[in-house]
């Protein structure tokens, strides 16, 4: 019989309805429970496309006595931690200060006002290699619960009063030499063979690329060219169909964690279409498809994730063997496939299978391209990954900048009319009659759960990119609702942000967390919006809100460049400008010359009209020059004559 989670939103959720566990969502019901029948709260946190939340599920969660365990010993709460972050953060918090380290599944048992006394994340179903089992775990705290009662109150208090210390940080400042010295951190922490930073496993890092994108100097552009280089070679990169997985378990982006993630996907393909090279266009093509092809829903936004296993294995849908490629291709472009993307005999994966990869292209494009969409027609006959449906404002605001980036940029309109149908969902079922924006949807439908400050940054930043697309104002006025509601709302006193509203839920701690992790933090995704929304209406107030919260990070961005590269992307545009392009006039080849050698300095905002627009700050006023299209270009709040001729926009747009 299905639990009470068969009547929730979030995909995560409804994989366990049929547990024999009696799982609460989160909420006030669940503690009011727990406090009546005076047992602990088990908080268990995953996300859909967690391999090892399912290990976890499988092992414990659907076994009979365990269930029958917590049925009687605990109120169960399961939390999607991409439906509430909110939730998440405060337990990872938690659970990184008792146990030096974090992850998913989470499993932190609370007492009746939501205070952590244990934490910790995967329990096997028996002892294994000197980790408890789950059963043995659960037993402990029942009887710490019932005989050691004041050791568990004064635990809670402590953590309490852990995740509740002043949050406010360091200030500094954004000086060149700032963005100077985090190159140079980079420098020491880059993998010069394998591309990237550190060891294993391996994450795209993808706002830091685009720091280093936006910084002069040969040493950044080496660093982004090889990294770059070995993602899209890697296993990390589906060779056949595009896209990327979630990270690397080697350091040589061999073998991936086969889940995919929207958030990866929309950030590497603005990235590889920035850059602008045949590997970046090649790279940005494939993912845009695969995008579009994959995780668009019906309604026309974007799904959050592909599973990483089929029929209970992990990979099974993406790996080959020799004799595979040689059953779909015949002998010689079998033997030729095998060698291309490094399918051997013993394997690079589990059970003598490999991850396709492309360290060496081959001479012969066309042979590849032919061998590439029979074996993608061929893998398309397999059981395909689940698909977690919740639409996620924040990835979807991403998801609508790295479309527009690419189809811009690479002259795509069917991107870009996918990046506004996004948009559109967005406001029609993410924004409430109240114009509160709402965390997730599925089906078309919102979820309850309010939006956090990262979905206010991601999806301004997305609106402010459908204005350069599409000239059309009403993303510029929806852009500033959101901003305005950030400015409001999350501000914190120190000129940071804070995770949550003001008016939020009351958890245990009021989460912030200003560093980016594999999606923009919510200070750095707000920040670009704020630079952008300046830049477009010239208010100051935007800049100066944008220069505090960087001020916020500085320090942390100067000591850990690797887990502030957004902020650092904004922190260079800022030291550069920002730059304002107008371009206005007829539509047809002379405006888009014009337009695209704007587009390609690191940074530039660049809006397109046919005139003079007074409802867009940026363009009144801006008219053709002698009937022909112009250029007008603006930084640090001085503007340049407009020009025709892209020889001198080129040369406008050079570093001072």
């Amino acid at each position: 019989m299905p639990n009470r989670l068969a009547q929730a939103t979030s995909p995560y959720l409804l994989q366990h309805r049929d547990n024999p566990v009696d799982w609460w969502e989160w909420g006030p019901e669940a503690f009011a429970e727990a406090r009546e029948r005076n047992v602990p709260v088990l908080l268990s946190v995953g996300y859909a496309a967690c391999h090892w939340c399912h290990v976890m599920a499988h092992e414990s969660f659907e076994d009979e006595a365990t269930a029958a365990y917590l049925n009687e010993h605990y109120v169960s709460i399961k939390v999607d931690r991409e439906e509430r972050p909110d939730v998440d953060a405060v337990y990872m918090q938690a659970t990184v200060a008792m146990t030096e380290h974090g992850g998913w599944p989470m499993t932190c048992v609370l007492d009746h006002d939501g205070n952590p006394f244990f934490a910790g994340t995967y329990f096997p179903d028996r002892p294994r290699h000197g980790q408890p089992s789950f059963r043995q775990v659960l037993e402990a705290l029942v009887d710490a619960w019932r005989t050691k009662g004041d050791d568990v109150q004064r635990i809670a208090a402590t953590l309490r009063e852990h995740l509740n210390r002043d949050l406010a940080l360091a200030p500094g400042a954004f000086t060149p030499e700032v963005l100077e010295q985090a190159v140079a951190t980079l420098g020491a922490e880059h993998d010069a063979a394998n591309g990237g930073f550190g060891t294993a496993p391996k994450f795209p890092p993808s706002m830091v690329l685009e720091f280093l994108r936006r910084v002069p100097g040969d040493q950044p552009r080496a660093m982004l060219d090889r990294a770059l280089e070995a993602m899209a070679a890697g296993g990390i990169h589906d060779q056949l169909g595009g896209g990327f997985a979630r990270y690397s378990v080697d350091a040589s982006w061999t073998v991936p964690h086969f889940e995919k993630m929207l958030y990866d996907n929309a950030q590497l393909l603005g990235l590889y279409a920035r850059v602008g090279d045949p590997l970046g266009e090649r790279v940005a093509r494939d993912t845009a498809e695969f995008l579009l092809r994959e995780l668009r829903t019906p309604e026309g936004g974007f799904a959050s994730a592909l599973d990483a296993d089929t029929e209970g294995e992990e990979g099974r849908f993406y790996v080959w063997t020799p004799a595979q490629l040689t059953e779909v291709l015949g002998e010689d472009d079998g033997a030729w496939a095998a060698e291309v993307y490094t399918v051997t005999d013993t394997g690079t994966f589990e059970h003598g299978t490999s991850v396709l990869q492309l360290l060496r292209p081959p001479d012969d494009a066309d042979r590849l391209e032919r061998v590439r969409r029979r074996l993608l027609e061929a893998r398309e006959e397999r059981v395909r990954p689940e698909r977690d449906e919740k639409v996620v404002a924040a990835w979807n605001g991403l998801a609508i900048t790295g479309l527009v980036d690419a189809g811009l940029r690479l002259g795509e309109p069917r991107w870009v009319e996918a990046a506004v149908a996004a948009g559109e969902l967005l406001t029609r079922v993410h924004l409430d009659d109240a114009g509160r924006l709402l965390r997730v949807s599925r089906d078309g439908v919102a979820g309850r759960h309010a939006g956090v400050l990262d979905d206010h940054g991601c999806v301004a930043a997305g609106f402010l990119s459908l204005l350069e697309a599409t000239g059309d104002p009403v993303w510029l006025d929806r852009a500033r609702l959101l901003l305005d509601a950030a400015l409001t709302r999350f501000r914190a006193d120190d000129g940071g942000f804070f995770d949550t509203a003001a008016d939020a839920e009351v958890l245990v701690a009021r989460p912030r967390d200003p560093s980016d992790n594999a999606s923009p933090s919510g200070l750095s995704s707000t920040v670009h919006a704020l630079v952008a929304a300046h830049a477009v209406t010239g208010e100051g107030r935007y800049r100066d809100a944008a220069e505090e919260a960087l001020a916020s990070v500085a320090t942390l961005a100067a000591q850990a460049p690797r887990f502030a590269g957004w902020s650092l992307a904004a922190a260079a545009t800022m030291v550069d400008g920002p730059l304002e392009v107008a371009v206005v006039g007829p539509a047809g080849a002379e405006r888009d010359a014009l337009a695209d050698r704007a587009r390609r300095h690191p940074g530039a905002v660049v809006l397109v009209a046919d005139g003079p627009d007074e409802r867009v700050p940026l363009l009144a006023g801006r008219a053709p020059v002698g009937g022909r299209a112009a250029a007008y270009v603006c930084r640090g709040f001085v503007c340049e004559r407009p020009v025709t001729e892209v020889d001198d926009l080129a040369h406008q747009l050079a570093p001072a």
